[in-house]
């Protein structure tokens, strides 16, 4: 792991918006052994997928939307690689890349 995100030292009891939101597209990508693919396609909101990155564009599932401010979060609190957070008492560890899917740049979450 290149970064290990300890909430409870980091930010006291508070977790950001941003990580928890993050956490339940996690969750949601273990459930279906898949990845989280945010794309923004406006300057407002980024589109949630889940799926694969390098299949079809029309093979992913839009599962969200969320401002860019949020999402923008998620990458200021996260780094390229691997990442572990901890969440009310739950760890995630997960991989975050980017890549582009059809002509949009994306961030992949995958599970690790």
């Amino acid at each position: 792991m290149t970064d290990d995100i300890g909430l409870a030292n980091a930010y006291g009891a508070e977790v950001p918006e941003s990580l928890r939101i993050l956490a339940g597209y996690l969750e949601r990508a273990l459930d279906s052994a898949t990845s989280i693919v945010m794309m923004r396609h406006t300057v407002d909101a980024c589109t949630v997928y889940l799926g694969d990155p390098a299949g079809l564009p029309e093979d992913l599932k839009q599962i969200g939307t969320i401002a860019t401010s949020l999402a923008n979060d998620m990458l200021e609190l996260t780094s390229s690689g691997g990442n572990q957070i901890h969440i009310d008492s739950q760890a995630y560890r997960f991989v975050r890349s980017f890549t582009e899917v059809g002509d949009t740049a994306a961030v992949v979450f995958a599970a690790d």
